[in-house]
């Protein structure tokens, strides 16, 4: 499920399970193809939680990761970053990656 995080819901949306957080900015051409990625991802892995945090909106959460380039991925298992990264990345590098965190 695809969820908008605030700097308020945030934390408690990370908390639990495997959860990818995806910084990302509404005019931002790599993100909204990253968007649609994201969208198969959650079609087809229903154990993953997927989390939105619009930088614009959330300024506290975007100045606490250091975020200062969109897309910016932060890979959670059970409220712990387990990996990050910043750039574009298309489904099949976030399949791999899932695929380590979970085995």
């Amino acid at each position: 499920m695809i969820q908008f995080a605030t700097d308020e819901n945030y934390d408690e949306l990370v908390s639990e399970g495997v959860v990818l957080v995806d910084f990302f900015g509404v005019h931002c051409g790599p993100c909204k193809m990253l968007a649609s990625a994201l969208e198969e991802l959650d079609d087809e892995l229903p154990f993953l939680n997927i989390v939105k945090v619009d930088t614009d909106k959330c300024p506290v959460k975007t100045e606490q990761f250091h975020i200062n380039g969109i897309p910016d991925l932060f890979f959670y298992k059970d409220g712990k970053v387990l990996f990050h990264q910043a750039g574009m990345v298309d489904a099949d590098e976030i399949r791999d990656k899932l695929a380590e965190i979970l085995y």
